[in-house]
């Protein structure tokens, strides 16, 4: 018989998503192994807004809930509110006051926020196991039919409209907190895309670089005037954007007559120099810098696989959270489970520079 004291009594709990809620002014997360009200794993968690509701989805080893089940939780009462069936897994849940949306592999499901809910539409997808899909009060977003499309549906009217956005499948999508600008990018890393939802017109073509990249997350600011993208080469990168309804404190903005942003297209560093390769005369980031990505590949003993953690083989890592248009926090899951505060500032140089204010860890047994 071994005799021998084990060097840990058991495995830590690692955090199995991360979710902003639409204000960013705090963070849900689900637990592979769960804590107060729950004692198994939960795989999604989506608040609405800042009421009292979450969405909730099973997921890890013993999960709280079948995971072909979208779970509406009311904290106040500490009860479930609602519950959705599906066939299949859930991959993804969005909130509003009005309406459910339920992500599914191939379709997107709305339903009425109401007991019991409706079924309003269905909308057919490409394979959507990340679970992709933004929701607004009017504006949902989501893969279209053929990889790399985007259906964009109005939701007072129903009226949909498809964006070409890329030529391979989509990894990441997010619409401005006003709706009026989505932005895109596809499973290559290397251009992140912009369009203005009112006329589906792209608006700017950004460069995150030149090698592909697994993008992690994209975000606008509260002002809709920038874009940050986090991405598994560990940087984080800033973005000018120009809003159809706004001026950019930073710059003037000219929309030719193809929607393109004129300034912006003059940003690039060698892009009056004949013949050279179109990388140069790209739109880069006006800042950038390192934030902590990890290299979660297990949990509680065994690997991350699409079982454990939907639409995903490892944790989320770089979430981003815009806490006002100066600053952002950065969040990743896991074991080694952490958040970042960065800020913008001003330069002696006269550029904006982004520069990490701190972090810490958001569990206290990881």
């Amino acid at each position: 018989m071994n005799v021998r004291p084990p060097i840990e009594a058991s495995n830590p709990t690692s955090v199995l998503s991360v979710a902003f809620n639409s204000d960013a002014s705090c963070f849900s997360v689900g637990l592979e192994s769960g804590i107060c009200n729950f004692n198994a794993g939960l795989g999604l968690v989506q608040m609405m807004g800042t009421t009292n509701y979450l969405g909730l989805v099973g997921g890890g080893k013993s999960p709280k809930f079948a995971m072909n089940k979208a779970i509406i939780w009311d904290d106040l009462k500490g009860k479930v509110a609602l519950e959705i069936s599906t066939l299949t897994a859930v991959r993804g849940i969005q909130l509003s006051r009005d309406r459910i949306a339920v992500v599914l592999q191939n379709s997107v499901r709305i339903y009425s926020f109401a007991k019991p809910p409706n079924l309003i539409h269905v909308y057919e997808t490409a394979d959507n196991l990340a679970g992709l899909c933004c929701l607004t009060e009017r504006k949902i977003a989501f893969p279209g039919r053929t990889a790399g499309q985007v259906q964009l549906v109005e939701i007072p009217t129903g009226n949909v409209s498809i964006i070409p956005a890329h030529s391979s499948a989509l990894k990441a999508i997010q619409l401005s907190p006003d709706g009026e600008l989505l932005a895109t990018a596809s499973e290559t890393g290397t251009l992140i895309r912009v369009y203005a939802t009112g006329s589906c017109a792209r608006v700017a073509e950004l460069r995150r670089g030149i090698d592909p990249a697994n993008i992690f997350s994209l975000a606008f600011s509260p002002s809709g005037n920038m874009l940050a993208c986090t991405s598994d080469k560990s940087t984080l990168h800033v973005f000018d954007v120009p809003h159809p309804n706004k001026s950019s404190p930073h710059r003037s903005q000219r929309l030719s007559a193809s929607g393109v942003n004129e300034d912006l297209a003059k940003w690039g560093i060698l892009s009056k120099i004949p013949l050279m390769p179109r990388m140069f005369s790209d739109v880069y980031s006006f800042t950038s810098c390192p934030f902590e990505a990890g290299d979660d590949s297990m949990i509680g003993g065994i690997p991350f696989s699409e079982s454990t953690v939907l639409g995903t083989s490892r944790p989320p890592k770089g979430v981003i959270g815009w806490i006002s248009d100066d600053s952002l926090a950065v969040v990743g899951a896991g074991q080694d489970a952490r958040w970042e505060k960065f800020v913008l500032v001003d330069g002696e140089d006269g550029k904006r520079h982004c520069v990490r204010e701190g972090w810490k860890r958001y569990l206290g047994n990881t």
